[in-house]
């Protein structure tokens, strides 16, 4: 377990073995979480590139569905 300080502006360092180990670079967000036993948690939140390539897939779909259709099944 690696140990850090914290300064007068509440700001804390990564110890370098850490930053090595997941991969973190300068820059990246990190989200801060409160645990049980006071704990503070950090995560680094992942920018993805395309978004709609994981929610839709990269395979375009060969069926074709009128604008009509989806608006039909929004409303309903």
């Amino acid at each position: 377990m690696e140990r850090t300080k914290v300064t007068d502006k509440f700001q804390v360092t990564i110890p370098k073995e850490v930053r090595e180990k997941i991969g973190l670079k300068a820059g990246e967000i990190m989200i801060v979480e409160i645990g049980g036993n006071d704990e503070i948690k950090l995560k680094r939140f992942r920018n993805i590139k395309e978004p709609l390539k994981i929610l839709i897939g990269e395979k375009v779909s060969g069926r074709h569905i009128p604008v009509e259709e989806l608006e039909e099944k929004m409303e309903s």
